[in-house]
């Protein structure tokens, strides 16, 4: 059996947990896996079509990705019926669809995406909303210190003092590798933080409340450090002050 990488700690945020999949199905895998290694990126593709963008990601020639879900199902959210809510301590709350996301100001990063646990996807192609310009559109009252993000799978949540969620490279994204953002990444629209481990950024972004002062989100709860970034250094100042 393939085990999930949640029983070994927890993963990144995109990563969640792996289905289990039978021995010869495995088998069948690596070998469909290897003939996409051989012979190009349209076998893969098939494959991952065939048994599904969690499972095609385990073979060998995938986008290196790790899929994972803390709920272990992906939710699904049409387009259509996306709503991102920011509300708290702001002076004008606000819920943002789709297009008004995409109506603003848009961004683009080109960053390697790092797990904590030591897989990394170089150069992935990132575009959305920097978080600054949201929190812009809201006006954070002077007492606001810090975000709490929350997931539509109603599991997940995520924390960013004030100073971080301004940087210039943490984005409200709705498009990643040159294409909106499938669900299995978190999509249609999901927290893409370039500064910090992968785990920070939250998948399927439902909701933005703005607070006085930052609670360690999930995976900062079962273990993870509350302060992610990616070169070991202090950076601004993490949830937790540490």
């Amino acid at each position: 059996m393939v085990t999930s990488p949640a029983s070994q700690g927890p993963p990144d945020q995109d990563s969640a947990r792996q289905v289990p999949v039978g021995r010869r199905l495995f088998l069948g895998m690596l070998g469909l896996g290897v003939a996409g290694v051989a012979f190009g990126a349209t076998v893969q593709q098939k494959v991952g079509q065939a048994l599904g963008s969690g499972l095609g990601r385990l073979l060998p020639g995938g986008d290196n990705f790790q899929i994972y879900s803390v709920s272990g199902s992906f939710p699904q959210i049409a387009p259509s019926a996306y709503r991102l809510e920011v509300s708290g301590l702001v002076e004008r709350a606000k819920t943002f669809d789709l297009a008004a996301l995409q109506a603003m100001p848009p961004v683009q990063l080109v960053r390697d995406f790092q797990c904590v646990t030591g897989w990394r996807v170089p150069e992935v192609h990132w575009e959305g909303v920097r978080l600054s310009d949201i929190l812009d559109a809201v006006g954070p009252k002077p007492a606001a210190g810090a975000l709490a993000f929350e997931s539509y799978d109603g599991v997940d949540t995520e924390s960013l003092t004030l100073e971080q969620a301004k940087l210039p490279d943490v984005i409200v994204a709705y498009r990643m590798l040159g294409a909106p953002i499938t669900v299995d990444h978190g999509g249609p629209v999901r927290l893409y933080v370039a500064p910090m481990f992968g785990y920070k950024s939250l998948k399927w972004l439902s909701a933005i409340r703005v607070v006085k002062s930052a609670t360690p989100g999930y995976w900062e709860q079962n273990g993870y450090p509350v302060n992610g970034w990616l070169d070991g250094s202090t950076g601004p100042s993490s949830p937790t002050g540490g």
